[in-house]
């Protein structure tokens, strides 16, 4: 039997795929892909002023997200579209800063440790299933993408402020966020193909407005913990707060936790809705593999409650969730910038040069995957895990920058899989004028709007 390939664009010649890219006007990267972006290990991508090169070749992508001697420090376009909403945080910062920063943040997340963070996870999911409960009742379609941001959003708002997110907030951040990653200038076109390295993109009023909104959001929720809040939580906000560096002896400020904070809401929960919304999505669609799932969730936890450990066991549930990474990576592409002349496999770099790491590619390139388009969670089997290329799967990154939080969304997905999928049937509206685009992450060109019943 075939399998399934999900919505992906079609890649065309360089220049044809640019005129695409430049006619639909909304800034998606992967339409601007061309064909020869999937199948070249490494090469330049058309004709830029700073030149861009693509690395698809796993072996140099570790060195260069190792990168040792710090010649490859987070793209200044990335870092200058992400300064009004998150400042010079961890996410974006790099040399000593970076180091401060991090040695600051690090214990903190021993409260992201799975066994505390359970019960936060569990709590949100058993009030977003009543919210299912009344959306199955009223047969109502709603959006995919609001319901997987909303329910994410309130695992990581419980974890890292110890408070539910209230619906309202929820949807201003989504909508806040959403014009953000549409508007902002990292994707605009024109600046990526005619600006020379480092020149600073302006923001507009719209996109300054939304992360200020955004911000002012997280404010409110960090000020419970400081001044005579502090020491009343036991939580990530609170560990981020309380945290000093160890030469200065100084921590963090306002501006600052926001910064650190917003990184940890933001990368928390919009990466992981980004996925689940395309996993709900492929799961409408084949009911083979929603009922391998129902069947595994069945014979680890019954109708019970699902346990911790219990979510452990789910391997069909976590594969399902590693395939739908791969396809639709969270965070299509990890763009670095060459600090000066260098030399990446045959190719001489020259400095500002844009060093294009996209994840998208590699997770579909036929030398590192067999039928590389198809959905298939069996890759990830015990006994075909075996045989993925090390590097060429990285929905988290790699080195010493690889995403912190990578276990947590695994396990809050997996148990947000086994939750849902237990007691509901999802149906797509209009399924198929879906498509993937590429701004910040990887989401539906327009939302995607569903109904759901109980089963």
């Amino acid at each position: 039997m075939a399998l399934y390939c999900p919505p992906r664009p079609r890649p065309l010649p360089a220049v044809a795929g640019l005129v695409r890219t430049l006619w639909r006007g909304d800034g998606d990267l992967l339409s601007m892909l061309p064909s020869s972006a999937y199948r070249t290990h490494i090469g330049y991508l058309g004709v830029s002023r700073r030149s861009i090169l693509i690395v698809n070749d796993p072996a140099l992508v570790r060195e260069i997200l190792q990168d040792e001697s710090e010649v490859y420090p987070k793209s200044d376009l990335m870092a200058a579209a992400l300064e009004p909403l998150i400042g010079n945080s961890i996410f974006v910062s790099s040399g000593a800063t970076w180091r401060r920063q991090r040695r600051m943040i690090d214990p903190a997340f021993s409260h992201m440790r799975l066994s505390h963070a359970f019960k936060s996870m569990a709590a949100a999911v058993d009030d977003y299933e009543l919210r299912l409960d009344e959306q199955a009742r009223s047969g109502a379609a709603f959006s995919l993408d609001l319901a997987m941001s909303h329910l994410t959003a309130d695992v990581i708002c419980r974890t890292v402020f110890s408070t539910s997110l209230q619906s309202q907030v929820a949807r201003d951040v989504f909508e806040a966020f959403t014009l953000f990653e549409r508007n902002v200038a990292q994707v605009q076109i024109r600046r990526l193909i005619l600006d020379p390295a480092w020149t600073r993109p302006p923001q507009q009023p719209a996109v300054e407005a939304a992360c200020q909104q955004i911000r002012e959001h997280l404010g409110t929720l960090l000020d419970s913990h400081l001044g005579t809040g502090q020491g009343r939580f036991d939580d990530i906000a609170s560990a981020v707060a309380a945290a000093r560096d160890l030469e200065s002896a100084e921590g963090f400020t306002r501006a600052e936790l926001i910064d650190q904070l917003g990184v940890m809401f933001l990368a928390g929960h919009e990466t992981t809705a980004s996925v689940l919304t395309w996993v709900f999505f492929i799961l409408a669609t084949q009911p083979d593999v929603l009922q391998r799932m129902r069947a595994e969730i069945a014979a680890v936890a019954g109708a019970g409650p699902i346990a911790l450990e219990q979510v452990k066991r789910l391997g069909y549930v976590r594969n399902v969730f590693r395939e739908t990474m791969r396809l639709y990576p969270p965070i299509t592409f990890l763009p670095r910038v060459a600090l000066e002349r260098t030399r990446i496999g045959r190719f001489s770099v020259r400095r500002g040069a844009l060093i294009m790491i996209a994840p998208w590619t590699i997770h579909r390139h036929a030398d590192w995957w067999p039928n590389p388009h198809a959905f298939d969670p069996d890759r990830f089997s015990a006994e075909r895990e075996r045989d993925i290329v090390p590097g060429s799967y990285l929905p988290f990154g790699l080195g010493p920058r690889v995403c912190m939080g990578a276990g947590f969304a695994s396990l809050e997905a997996a148990l947000i899989l086994a939750r849902l999928v237990r007691r509901f049937d999802f149906s797509i509206e209009s399924a198929d004028r879906v498509r993937p685009v590429a701004r910040l992450t990887t989401r539906p060109a327009e939302q995607i709007f569903c109904r759901v019943r109980e089963r």
